[in-house]
């Protein structure tokens, strides 16, 4: 039990030690300037388990009211970089900040649609994508919780969470009603209570 709580402990002052700053109020300006005001759409990027996080970033914007897709760095480059439109806005993650495939992505992306932008979670504000963001987010570097200190664990939590601060933070701006949920979750328990909330607004 001990040990659990230690684990809650470390993986909890990760989160709490996610350094904050304005870059947090620029990414979701340029989110709601690009998806909101141009009609563009979110494009979500990362490899392995960053990729997973970014996928679940991208359907939780969907459900949310901002238009978002999951693009496979590696697919990227084999034909699905055809996905990206004018006034698209990418963000991508990457723990290290050199994964070869989203530093490549980036450069194809720009090579593509010139100007494009792209918001950055990474650990390390030194490395090549940090440099080439328009935005970059920083996790804090944790220590992963993992014994051997390699699996992504703690930091694919922080991940999540400044996914999550900018999911929030973009439906504050939008001023995203139950009513507007409802008609992108209609199944399930959820479907269920944001209709009732629609019905009560």
């Amino acid at each position: 039990m001990d040990e659990i709580k230690c684990l809650l402990a470390d993986e909890s002052q990760a989160i709490l030690n996610i350094p904050v700053s304005d870059a947090y109020k620029e990414a979701i300006d340029l989110i709601v300037e690009y998806v909101h005001k141009r009609k563009g759409k979110l494009v979500t990027s990362g490899m392995g388990k960053a990729g997973q996080v970014a996928q679940n970033i991208a359907t939780t914007f969907s459900s949310t009211g901002t238009p978002a897709i999951f693009l496979h760095p590696s697919e990227a480059q084999h034909g699905d970089l055809g996905v990206l439109q004018e006034n698209d806005i990418m963000l991508v993650i990457s723990n290290s900040g050199k994964t070869r495939e989203i530093v490549e992505l980036i450069l194809l992306s720009r090579g593509l649609i010139k100007g494009i932008k792209f918001i950055v979670i990474t650990s390390n504000q030194e490395s090549p994508l940090a440099e080439k963001s328009d935005v970059c987010l920083l996790t804090g570097n944790p220590c992963e919780v993992c014994n051997l200190g390699l699996t992504p664990t703690t930091s694919t939590t922080v991940m999540t969470v400044i996914g999550d601060i900018l999911v929030v933070g973009t439906m504050r701006k939008i001023d995203f009603k139950p009513t507007e949920y409802a008609k992108r979750h209609h199944g399930g328990y959820l479907g269920d209570v944001s209709r009732k909330m629609s019905e009560e607004e």
